[in-house]
């Protein structure tokens, strides 16, 4: 799912192909994003468009060969000076009188002879690791193979050859892409890369590599650089592999340039370094034409106040229930302290309701809930994978959230799995202004399915990078709190040569008591529970609940089929079931004995008072469970890492629930199972107690870090 839709798209039709182009958010200064080689279409601007459109008018187009244009048929339709006249189609069709223009290696090409034969029409031009013939030579002419020999290796830069990429044009890629990607854990930009690079075919690259160039050799292009009027950004990384670095210091010294060397980068920063990138062209993007001073409808209150952001996992509603029950203690603490939320639907429903401040800018934010909806399927959210596809929704929210803590000071960050915010901190531990505070209660992936090995790799590669961020930045984090006891960690290893779970994570966290958001003692009495809330002592209570994500609805169905069964049986019973504020009600079965409803509030009363429950198998709600010391049956999604690992564990720390299979699990077994359940709620399960005082707790430990701001 993309961070951000276009607000204008189209064709343009120049020298006999579309041209399929974008138009991103408004404002004065448009950012034009120009194409690289056909290799690539212009999502390799992902991380880009979303931070920039914010603050400009952003266009993108696909080259001709790649993406949503034409591939034309002759070598003639791919010379520079027709894909330079693309870029005067696409600011005609558009509308655009000037542009910034912003070149990728090959793209700065034709931003270089654009801006030279059009310069009324160049704001600036940024060019990210810029190619031109300069010495030195690229790394495939330093090969003894040349493009069109015909040879017996196909090792290394010998793949850059006629004949090889017709035999394996993926084989190509997928080297072409490793040496792009060089930085350490850069498994999704090249994973990307590679997606992209296989979207066009041989015969197209070869057409595009056989096209006439307009710039023949180093007198040339040093005329052309020195020919430039407008200002010049240069971004490259010191360890590229395409382009040398060299050639981008000559090139930013022949057109007088401002230059970004970028330590450990690549060649493709943009795509591996976004916050840094994406800050150089929107400082120099405003230094070329000043923005209007930004009016701030919204302003925290002033005085002697202290003000905290407090960051709240959007995905379901549970984190905020125990997010409110630690802010309450905090505030116990620190009378004077002043919440603001960072947030999205429907957490933010749960906190308007409460009273809450939500800073606006929440609702700026790209939809994570969407996001994960989109991936599932019959009971099957690859949960792990969804995570790591969610990379430009996360830099998008990473960036609005940084944008925002330097427009409102902040006495402290408190982030409840804020995932963005720890992982681009830890990659830009400068953007660091506030004490924060991490609290998670899930450490690291696991992969879930055996027959997956790339699913291991990338898992292992993800908890190694992370593992080497917290020990490189050990102060990064002022607090890091796991919720409930390490005892309640699965004791594995995060991945083959790394250390185990527990035992890293008792180095590096701080833990609590699992979190609840009520005390189990106040709910004891059940039959006053019951009236209440409405429900009949002498009926059976069924209740069924998938948490605040739509993910669950497959479940939904089959509970409401066995409870149609189980009435035959039992047709005194009653279910409540919660289909969660992002699922329509309606859309599931009407069944006799059986209240539908969306969002409940303090759904954990309800829970407290049933005789058992059909659950996903989400913490929040199995935990609320266990502490009310209710039957239930949990379904975990497949192939989600978490619930299928690190959930099961807990439960079984605990002695609580009943685990089911949703894919063997028939309408017929989980009437029977929740018969059985409905038998045990009278008495109730013998689970082991969860430990009261988490909230307190993590809220002293919280309160130390506002002492004396």
């Amino acid at each position: 799912m993309r961070a951000r839709l276009p607000d204008e798209s189209g064709y343009v039709v120049n020298a006999g192909a579309r041209i399929y182009y974008e138009v991103h958010g408004s404002g004065q200064q448009t950012v034009l994003l120009l194409p690289t080689w056909a290799i690539l279409d212009s999502r390799h601007w992902k991380m880009q468009v979303p931070f920039l459109a914010r603050h400009y008018r952003v266009i993108t187009f696909d080259p001709r060969g790649n993406g949503l244009s034409d591939r034309p048929k002759d070598p003639a339709a791919y010379a520079d000076a027709v894909v330079t006249s693309d870029i005067r189609a696409i600011l005609d069709a558009t509308g655009t009188e000037r542009a910034v223009l912003a070149g990728f290696c090959t793209g700065f090409i034709w931003a270089l002879l654009f801006a030279t034969t059009e310069p009324q029409r160049v704001t600036g031009i940024v060019a990210i690791a810029p190619t031109l013939p300069i010495p030195p030579a690229d790394p495939w002419k330093q090969s003894e193979v040349s493009f069109d020999d015909v040879v017996d290796t196909a090792e290394g830069w010998a793949k850059e050859n006629r004949h090889y990429w017709r035999r394996d044009w993926r084989g190509y890629v997928e080297f072409f892409m490793s040496q792009v990607a060089t930085e350490p854990h850069s498994t999704k930009p090249y994973d990307d890369l590679v997606e992209w690079g296989i979207q066009t075919d041989a015969d197209t690259m070869l057409r595009d590599a056989d096209a006439p160039r307009q710039i023949a050799d180093e007198a040339e292009a040093t005329r052309l650089c020195r020919a430039l009027t407008c200002p010049v950004l240069v971004i490259g990384g010191d360890q590229d592999k395409i382009v040398p670095p060299e050639r981008a210091r000559r090139i930013a010294e022949l057109t007088s340039a401002e230059l970004l060397v970028i330590g450990g980068g690549g060649h493709a920063p943009h795509v591996r370094y976004p916050v840094v990138v994406n800050h150089a062209i929107r400082d120099f993007a405003n230094r070329l034409v000043p923005r209007p001073q930004k009016q701030i409808p919204w302003q925290a209150s002033h005085g002697r106040r202290r003000r905290a952001l407090w960051i709240s996992s959007p995905i379901g509603l549970g984190h905020i229930q125990r997010d409110l029950a630690i802010a309450r203690a905090v505030r116990r603490r620190v009378p004077d302290l002043e919440i603001h939320w960072w947030a999205q639907p429907p957490v933010t429903d749960v906190l308007a309701e409460k009273g809450e401040i939500i800073h606006p800018a929440s609702a700026e934010m790209a939809c994570e809930s969407a996001h994960w909806e989109s991936e599932a399927a019959d009971h099957d959210l690859p949960a792990f994978y969804a995570f790591r596809r969610m990379d430009e929704i996360f830099c998008a929210n990473y960036l609005l959230f940084d944008d925002v803590v330097r427009d409102t000071s902040y006495d402290l960050w408190v982030g409840d799995e804020c995932w963005e915010i720890d992982y681009f901190l830890h990659e830009n531990p400068e953007r660091k202004i506030a004490p924060y505070v991490f609290m998670t209660d899930v450490i690291g992936f696991l992969p879930t399915d055996p027959e997956d090995a790339r699913e291991a790799e990338l898992c292992a590669d993800y908890n190694a990078d992370s593992i080497e961020k917290r020990e490189r930045f050990p102060h990064l984090r002022d607090l890091s709190m796991f919720i409930g006891s390490f005892d309640e960690l699965p004791d594995r290893s995060f991945g083959p040569g790394l250390p185990e779970i527990r035992s890293w994570s008792r180095r590096w966290f701080a833990s609590v008591p699992y979190v609840l958001p009520f005390s189990p003692g106040a709910y004891r009495d059940r039959a006053r529970l019951r009236r209440r809330l409405g429900y009949l002592q002498d009926q059976p209570l069924l209740v069924a609940a998938v948490g605040g994500t739509a993910a669950g609805a497959s479940l939904l169905l089959l509970t409401c089929d066995a409870f149609a069964r189980l009435r035959k049986q039992l047709p005194e019973a009653r279910m409540l079931l919660v289909t969660g504020p992002r699922l329509d009600a309606r859309l599931l079965p009407d069944t006799e004995g059986m209240d539908k409803r969306g969002y409940v509030p303090d759904l954990f009363e309800h829970l407290a008072c049933a005789d058992a429950a059909v659950v996903q198998g989400g913490l929040s709600t199995t935990m609320e469970l266990v502490g009310a010391g209710r039957p239930f049956i949990y379904f975990p999604l497949a192939r989600h890492w978490e619930q299928q690992y690190f959930v099961t564990h807990r439960l079984g720390y605990y002695r609580a629930g009943l685990r089911m299979d949703y894919a063997t699990t028939s309408a017929d077994d989980l009437a029977a199972a929740m018969r059985s359940a409905l038998a045990q709620g009278g008495v109730g399960p013998s689970y082991r107690k969860v430990p009261r005082g988490g909230a307190d707790s993590a809220a002293a430990r919280i309160a130390t870090l506002l002492a004396g701001r």
